[in-house]
């Protein structure tokens, strides 16, 4: 038996995850799940890059979940996303298929991965107050004392998350239980991909070109006519936010509006990089693909390593 039974694949803006994910659910017979914060959202097409036409492979449609589920000006966090996720995983596995996570949202990507315990609580300031006046050992004690094998010693580290559960701990003894739908069995491959900071720079900026001249603007525009405030496309923020204060002339010029976005969305990568080493300083395993921009390349790297720890003959 293999010790997995899903694939991740994961890496910053940029570098050509769809493409790869894609080609190895193809090959494999799975289904993609969306790991994108903004992707989640309809008529966010343009500015988060969903490419949907790369989810068909020599005439073959390869089915994907989490993309277009929600409308704005609703708020999505990680909380929903790890629920719909749950219902995702078990439906592609009851019908046999191998389920492939494909984005570079880390908090979504971790939150599966390390099983964040996140529920819906009650408001309950004073023992917030409490716990948050202890130290990070003390608190670490009074979570190992409750329930030793709760969390791994990792978690431990993290001291949000060590308040958190001990706030659930103490709503699950006031009689509140959490409405969270119970997690599967997740064993995942994580493949990492990335490329030297100067090719990724060069891909960012085609890209940016390319979604500016294929319509980003007329985009953001519609949908702001649709009804949606401003402020609330701000706060989707890189492509959306910077493309709303253009078009309220907070930006004066096109190459004002390049040059800033490209700024941002630089380093943006660096911060999805820098979650990606969070999460291998935390006993992630990450395998991580050659820095090429042939793709090629590395979709046969990422076919050895499913073939190999999947135990898939193809």
């Amino acid at each position: 038996m293999s010790d997995y039974n899903c694939v991740i694949l994961l890496g910053p803006t940029a570098v050509g995850k769809t493409a790869i994910g894609v080609a190895i659910a193809s090959h494999f017979d799975g289904e993609i799940i969306s790991a994108d914060s903004r992707q989640t959202y309809r008529h966010l097409d343009i500015g988060s890059g969903k490419d949907l036409e790369d989810y068909t492979v020599d005439g073959k449609e390869i089915p994907y979940h989490l993309i277009d589920i929600i409308d704005l000006p609703a708020e999505y966090n990680v909380y929903n996303y790890q629920q719909d996720f749950y219902k995702a995983f078990k439906d592609i596995q009851s019908r046999k298929k191998l389920p492939v996570i494909v984005g570079g949202t880390g908090m979504y990507i971790d939150a599966i991965v390390r099983d964040y315990q996140l529920v819906i609580l009650p408001e309950n300031e004073k023992l917030h107050r409490e716990l948050e006046a202890k130290s990070l050992e003390e608190l670490g004690q009074m979570l190992l004392k409750e329930d030793p094998a709760l969390h791994q010693k990792a978690d431990l580290k993290e001291k949000d998350r060590v308040i958190k559960a001990l706030e659930i701990i103490q709503a699950k003894k006031d009689g509140i239980d959490s409405t969270s739908i119970h997690r599967p069995d997740i064993k995942p491959l994580i493949i990492g991909t990335t490329l030297p900071r100067p090719l990724m720079w060069e891909n960012i900026s085609i890209r940016l070109k390319e979604r500016l001249e294929n319509g980003m603007l007329e985009e953001v525009s519609s949908i702001h006519e649709s009804g949606i405030s401003w402020e609330r496309l701000e706060k989707l923020g890189l492509e959306y936010r910077f493309c709303s204060l253009y078009l309220q002339g907070k930006i004066s010029t096109k190459e004002e509006l390049y040059e800033k976005l490209f700024i941002a969305i630089r380093q943006f990568a660096k911060r999805q990089e820098t979650w990606f080493r969070f999460m291998e300083k935390n006993g992630v395993k990450i395998n991580w693909l050659e820095q090429t921009q042939d793709k090629n390349i590395r979709i046969s790297q990422a076919f050895d390593l499913v073939q190999k720890n999947l135990n898939i003959d193809l």
